[in-house]
Order: structure tokens, then sequence, then C-alpha cells
């Protein structure tokens, strides 16, 4: 089975436990990413009817169906769902994301969120975040150099991301060869360098629901 399918299969998976749900007051939050496109693409066919979407990216955003109102959170009262991807998850359903480099928007988003839902497929889960993909932390210019020699310093290796902007006007640095321990605290960590936006561990805000395609079933880590 290829991974799309599989990716394909979680976001079939999510969007029939939030179904159930719908209100017409509901409002759903969108992710970013290509699991997220599939769950995007069931939200078009179905027409909801629901008081709008919220997106994390300009890009997701230009996929909704002009069916929905698309708000920003600073319209709506809350999230009812946020459904997302992950570049990886543990078995505490803690998270790197930012792949994509929405990382700051989606993490608000899932803050802002009764219910986060992240559809994914067996290829991302990990005992140690870090391990197989690269940290993103979302970073103001003129602070880039200086949040660089702080990453080292915790061994880290970072990369600037060159030629990426954020839809927040800002760039992207990936830590690579940073096996994360202890999730929780080194999120808190970074985010207390000067300069730094965001960074893509979501263990203080993290997952309420897995949904993972393995092989021929569906694995909902709850």
């Amino acid at each position: 089975m290829s991974q799309d399918i599989r990716k394909e299969r979680s976001a079939i998976e999510a969007f029939d436990l939030i179904k159930p749900n719908i209100q017409r007051d509901s409002v759903i939050g969108i992710g970013t990413g290509s699991t997220t496109n599939f769950f995007i693409n069931l939200l078009n066919e179905a027409k909801l009817h629901i008081k709008g979407v919220v997106c994390s990216s300009i890009t997701s955003e230009s996929l909704i169906d002009n069916s929905y109102d698309i708000f920003s959170l600073n319209e709506v009262h809350a999230i009812d769902f946020y459904v997302d991807g992950a570049d990886e998850y543990n078995d505490r359903k803690e998270l790197i994301k930012g792949g994509g480099g929405a990382l700051t928007r989606e993490k608000i988003l899932a803050n802002s969120s009764n219910k986060f839902i992240c559809i994914v497929d067996e290829s991302k889960h990990t005992h140690l975040l870090g391990k197989n993909f690269p940290l993103p932390i979302e970073v103001i210019e003129i602070a880039r150099s200086a949040i660089s020699r702080e990453l080292m310093k915790l061994g880290g290796k970072p990369i600037f991301r060159n030629g990426f902007t954020t839809d927040n006007g800002n760039q992207i640095i990936d830590i690579h060869n940073f096996p994360i321990e202890i999730p929780y605290d080194l999120e808190a960590t970074i985010n207390n360098i000067p300069g730094v936006v965001e960074n893509g561990i979501f263990a203080k805000r993290k997952a309420d629901i897995i949904v993972c395609a393995t092989g021929d079933e569906i694995e909902i880590i709850n």
C-alpha cells in the first residue's frame, strides 16, 4: 500500500470521527501539508453545514471550497476540531511539526482547539523525536545567526532554510542531529531564546487523538 493511500485512509477515519459531532455553529481548524490535503478534499466533497473553517496557512485556505466561510482565529470563539498532520509522533502523542513551515500558526490553532486530531501514517512514528526528522524553528531574521549559535550549544546542527519565508514573514532554521529526550522541557527552552517565534515541538499542546494508517489497519491512539 502506497504512502499516499495510507495518508488518505487516515484522513477518511478522522473525517468519520468528526462528522457525527458536527453542529451548524461548528468551526473546523485545518492544518497544512500533504496528509491534511486529503482531509480538505473530503471536507470539500461533503459540503457540511457548519459555521466555517480556520486555516493554518494561505496554501490551505486556497484549497477550501467556496461553500465554506473562512475565518481568522480572531473572528471565532474557539475551534471545535483541529485536524493536521505531523512529521513525527511518539507514544505520548508528542509531535514534531513544521516541515511545511506553518508551525507557528499550526501551534496557535492547536492550542485554541477543543480537540486536536493528528492524522499520520506509520512511517511518522518514532520512540525519540528528532531522530529521523529535523526540528523546524521560526525565527526573526535579525536573530537567525545568534539563535543558531545557541542551538549549537544545545547539541543541534542548525541549517537555514534558504529561500523560504513563512506566512508571518519570518525565516526557518531546521535543526538536524537533535534527539529530543524531554520534549516538554526543550520546547520551553528553545522558545525562551530571544528572536525565536516558535518551534516545531508539540509537547505542551500535544495531539488529543492520533489517527494512524498502518498497513491494512487504522490505529487510533486516544
